[in-house]
């Protein structure tokens, strides 16, 4: 607030204080009229004028101690809130307005101005790391799928290396749709766009269908399935849960060693079921575990180049919809086990 405005805001309460205090005085004034003419009040002139010119000073002297301290003290925190507002709507998200007011009400609002300022800072952060985090995903493949068209210039090119161009252009052209797409479900998953279109189905049907839309990967590495999927129906958003079986498998395969297996089991509990996914891969720190649900976040470096870090954020944010959740049990060298937990629903 620039000194302008605060003068302003400072004399429109003088005026305030002012206004009230003529107002009591007319009143008192009127009394006093009534009372001398009732003969209520005293008759001598000399005195009878004495207690309106006492009211009027003392009025005049209240008014002027309540508009020095008490104004520019009941002011102050709308100063402070209103500076607070001009840094934020600069960027400035570390802002905080003092607490320490002696009025209730005052102290709680600035407490819950501090607060959501601190949830604002997060949000901030959050927002700028993505769009790094994007712009980064988008720039690896776009700047390889330049330079192998670039090579295929080449006349001279031998036609197994111009072969082996197209397919690392191809590679990278699904690894930039298969990126767009989870971003963009992601974002209708956390703006709540998504209909949850729930229907009766069999789940164990559905992870199967998955393991067989991802064999090109299994098969490549020779990788086995353990299932121990016993027929069962569920009740949710067919859709949405295929994304994450498929999110789910592609996930262990990618970190499973070749020649080794992948477990897969449903567990029909009382109040819920429980989807296990194990795999014999590299396992994880406990400090990647903190993470791994995190938007483009990949603890194994060594698999950058297979994914973008959206899968499991992915996962999670549907399985957090269908008011469910997961857990992830690992340790480095011993693999991991996925553990989905879906509360059982019922056609309506």
């Amino acid at each position: 607030m620039n000194k302008k405005s605060h003068s302003k805001l400072w004399l429109y309460f003088t005026g305030v204080i002012f206004a009230t205090i003529f107002c009591v005085f007319i009143l008192i004034t009127l009394l006093w009229f009534v009372l001398y003419r009732l003969g209520v009040a005293g008759t001598d002139p000399r005195v009878r004028h004495f207690p309106l010119l006492v009211f009027a000073l003392g009025s005049i002297l209240l008014g002027s101690v309540i508009a020095l301290f008490v104004g520019k003290r009941m002011i102050r925190p709308i100063q402070n809130f209103s500076n607070a507002f001009d840094e934020i709507s600069k960027g400035n998200f570390s802002i905080k307005v003092p607490e320490d007011e002696p009025i209730m009400e005052i102290k709680e609002m600035a407490q819950r101005f501090n607060a959501m300022v601190y949830d604002l800072s997060h949000v901030e952060t959050l927002r700028s790391d993505f769009v790094a985090n994007v712009s980064h995903e988008f720039k690896t493949p776009i700047a390889a799928i330049e330079g192998y068209a670039m090579l295929l210039q080449n006349r001279s090119l031998s036609p197994e290396k111009q072969e082996h161009y197209i397919e690392k252009i191809l590679d990278n052209s699904r690894r930039l749709s298969s990126l767009s797409g989870n971003i963009l479900m992601l974002s209708k998953l956390e703006n709540q766009e998504m209909i949850l279109d729930k229907t009766e189905y069999r789940l164990d049907e559905q992870i199967r269908k998955c393991i067989l839309m991802l064999e090109n990967k299994w098969s490549a590495k020779n990788i086995d399935f353990d299932m121990d999927l016993p027929r069962q129906t569920y009740y949710g958003s067919a859709p949405l849960l295929e994304q994450v079986w498929t999110n789910l498998i592609d996930n262990g395969i990618k970190h499973s060693p070749a020649g080794s297996s992948i477990r897969i089991s449903i567990t029909d509990a009382p109040k819920e079921l429980i989807v296990s996914i194990s795999d014999d891969g590299t396992g994880m720190t406990d400090e990647v575990q903190k993470h791994i649900f995190e938007k483009f976040y990949q603890g194994d470096k060594a698999h950058k180049a297979e994914g973008n870090g959206l899968g499991l954020a992915l996962t999670k944010r549907i399985i957090d919809l269908c008011k469910g959740t997961i857990k992830v049990e690992s340790s480095p060298g011993k693999g991991s086990i996925f553990l989905v937990y879906l509360p059982k629903e019922y056609k309506k």
